[in-house]
């Protein structure tokens, strides 16, 4: 735990991923958690090209619906206190899995999001982006002018990344010193393996509630939440903080 610290007091680069526990903690379920969104539906109904094209008016309610949830939560102070971390490192990247923008709510500014967003709907023809209010996209909405059909505009199964983003990604990620594992289950791939593979010397902690396939593998871990983990860790920089749990 000291070591982490110090290496991240006196780190440059740093490097923090994060998944959908970070979002819990806004009142947003986790895809994997118990209660989490795939309860109610198959995978392949809802986030996947194959079962966009057998129903889009479907895929695009439930959508919507988290649309509509992802506007009424708000960042908490695991979002914050990463925030609070970018103004103290030369050289920090924010990589998130989650597509809900509580990161860029909060005032990240150095943030690569893996998965996409959804603050815009994209054609599946053309590639015409529109941007999504609170309402999301109606379903008499959901075919473009050029015959396309309008799509969310993230990664779902059996997608790749979008290359540019994956790239700065990595590279960030290979520069890094200190890199911050935060609320995911590190089984998502290819965004795991900036834990891991593309690591290299970097100085790895995770913060979880719960162990994750990547426990065992790193320097640290901190069993918590990140709405209570991550302040500490920004207050225990600036000497303010209690010795934090491992």
């Amino acid at each position: 735990m000291r070591e982490f610290i110090e290496r991240l007091r006196n780190a440059r680069s740093v490097v923090v991923l994060t998944g959908s526990g970070i979002s819990a903690e806004s009142g947003l379920p986790t895809f994997r958690g118990v209660g989490g969104l795939w309860r109610t539906h198959r995978v392949e109904e809802l986030a996947s090209p194959a079962g966009f094209a057998r129903d889009p008016e479907l895929v695009w309610t439930w959508y919507n619906e988290r649309n509509a949830a992802h506007r009424r939560a708000q960042p908490n102070a695991g979002h914050h206190a990463l925030v609070a971390l970018e103004t103290r490192v030369p050289d920090f990247t924010l990589a998130t899995q989650n597509v809900d923008s509580l990161h860029l709510r909060a005032g990240t500014r150095s943030l690569l999001e893996l998965h996409g967003s959804l603050r815009v709907a994209r054609c599946t023809r053309c590639d015409h982006e529109r941007a999504l209010d609170e309402h999301g996209l109606p379903p008499s909405e959901i075919e473009h002018a050029c015959g396309g059909l309008m799509r969310p505009d993230i990664v779902w199964f059996g997608e790749p990344l979008p290359q540019a983003t994956w790239r700065r990604a990595v590279e960030a990620t290979e520069r890094a010193e200190v890199i911050l594992v935060v609320g995911t289950s590190a089984v998502v791939y290819p965004a795991a393996a900036l834990a891991t593979r593309y690591a290299r010397d970097a100085f790895v902690a995770e913060i979880n509630p719960e162990a994750t396939a990547i426990s065992e593998r790193v320097g640290c871990v901190l069993r918590g939440s990140a709405a209570e983990t991550l302040p500490r860790i920004v207050a225990e920089l600036d000497g303010a903080a209690d010795t934090l749990r491992v």
